[in-house]
């Protein structure tokens, strides 16, 4: 889908706008760091420039309608400054990964201007092994990290030299005039006037298959029940949960993709079941460290899925819902933690809570902003949840900026209020890492759930390798009477 110039935010992207506070930035991003010399500044900012033509709203602006009239709109942006937006930094010594993750922490203790394009890029020096790195944010209101559109993936090749890039448009860009007030509220006014349409459009749809849309209107609507039931089903009172300021700490641990296979093969399960189980086991050993008991308590983790088509794959902005899942730290064996967390979320996969998640979403888009606000509070509510924990899979092979290879990921996510840490994990060329950002002065201990995550890990992938392999189970199943052999057999997921 080509984007104009006036579009206006999807009611979820202006959920992020409305609950960002001066303690609570909505910009997530990610740290790159590459093999090799750095490339010039001079030298990386003309590949960002040879390549923004690919993301068009790189280049573009909130535009505010007069008196909340209705959700803002991305317009070109006239005063287009391409150094202000992709900087460059040296670390101290001794140039390591701690001087990083510093750098991470103080870059994302910065709330994005308003006035600018929504997103910043840095050109990292100096650090050790002859390596350098490149930090990147973005508002969450421009991309939601699972759309496969970001400026930082276009900068990316396949190969160490770049093949010829796709060539830029034959006249410079030229930036549209600004609306005025007017014409900001008469571009609102006719993306309202579109809704009754669209209504109109889904119930003659409705008619011409009746049985089919009923079935799905019940469904539906059984989700939405659903999701009521968990709200009415609190998260647990934790220190996770108390009043944040506007700094950050960043921390990253880096493990092996085929630890996950290996656990997932062996013991069961989806490689997300893996994740949270192993965060489960981190957030257990940091409450206990804390001195707070975890008998009975089960945390609560937001995670975000994609509702996004394929239809829709290199579109801009969010097509994102969210549901609640498990992290039982009140079992003290780890194999028990994953089973727990493998059996509810089959409960939550079987359940109808995404396509309820999916008709509250299609229902905001009706919602005024006043209502669209109270909406999105209630979103990222302590009552719901404890903390964000988001799995994203990237590329399986190396990537390659400038000719320099890429060599780790690590994502950074966002902190809303109440929200002391946030987890993100993402998967690269056979690695995963993970991502912790967190207050500065409520997470101090941030290292304890960041050496808990390497042991949990640990512990698993232990437990994983004294299983017998699915192939060797499935031989023993067959030996035995046939009324036991189903229970025998561990399908990976």
């Amino acid at each position: 889908m080509a984007l104009s110039h006036m579009d206006q935010l999807s009611s979820t992207d202006a959920a992020f706008l409305e609950q960002e506070s001066e303690r609570a930035h909505m910009h997530i991003g990610a740290m790159l760091i590459f093999e090799g010399p750095p490339p010039e500044y001079t030298e990386f900012l003309s590949h960002v420039e040879a390549r923004l033509h690919l993301v068009p709203r790189f280049r573009q602006k909130l535009a505010f309608p007069p008196m909340r009239t209705g959700r803002p709109l991305w317009v070109d942006d006239q005063r287009l400054n391409l150094e202000y937006h992709v900087r460059h930094s040296s670390l101290p010594a001794p140039h390591g990964e701690e001087e990083l993750a510093r750098l991470v922490g103080r870059v994302f203790s910065q709330q994005l201007d308003r006035s600018k394009p929504l997103w910043e890029m840095y050109l990292v020096l100096g650090l050790e092994d002859n390596r350098f790195a490149i930090l990147h944010k973005t508002h969450h209101a421009l991309v939601d990290g699972v759309s496969g559109v970001d400026l930082a993936t276009v900068l990316f090749d396949a190969n160490p030299v770049p093949p010829g890039l796709e060539p830029p448009p034959v006249r410079p860009w030229e930036p549209k005039p600004e609306p005025g007030d007017a014409r900001l509220v008469a571009r609102t006014a006719r993306g309202a006037a579109k809704l009754p349409l669209r209504a109109a459009r889904q119930l003659a749809g409705m008619a011409q298959h009746p049985r089919t849309s009923v079935s799905r209107a019940t469904e539906a609507a059984s989700g939405v029940g659903e999701i009521a039931w968990e709200l009415m089903n609190p998260a647990p009172k934790v220190p996770l949960n108390q009043a944040i300021g506007p700094h950050r700490v960043y921390r990253w641990t880096h493990c092996e993709l085929e630890d996950f296979k290996l656990i997932k093969d062996r013991l069961d399960g989806t490689v997300n079941d893996v994740v949270l189980a192993v965060a489960a086991g981190a957030l257990r050993r940091w409450l206990q460290g804390r001195g707070i008991k975890t008998e009975g308590i089960e945390l609560r983790a937001l995670v975000p899925v994609s509702l996004r088509t394929e239809d829709e794959r290199g579109t801009m902005g969010n097509r994102l819902a969210v549901f609640r899942a498990p992290l039982p730290v009140y079992a003290a064996d780890p194999l028990e933690r994953l089973r727990i967390v493998r059996e509810q979320m089959a409960k939550v996969k079987q359940s109808k809570q995404v396509m309820g998640a999916e008709t509250l979403v299609a229902l905001n888009d009706f919602a005024p902003p006043t209502v669209l606000a109270q909406a999105s509070r209630l979103n990222f509510s302590t009552r719901l949840f404890n903390l964000i924990v988001t799995n994203v899979p990237g590329p399986q092979f190396p990537l390659y900026v400038l000719g320099r290879e890429l060599e780790t990921v690590v994502p950074v996510a966002f902190l809303p209020d109440k929200h002391a840490l946030s987890v993100a994990i993402f998967s690269y060329n056979g690695h995963v890492s993970f991502g912790l950002l967190g207050d500065f002065d409520a997470l101090e201990d941030i290292d304890v759930v960041n050496e808990g995550i390497a042991a949990s890990i640990a512990e698993l992938v232990a437990a994983a390798r004294e299983q017998p392999t699915p192939r060797r189970r499935a031989k023993a199943g067959a030996r035995r009477p046939a009324a036991a052999k189903g229970g025998d057999v561990h399908r990976a997921g």
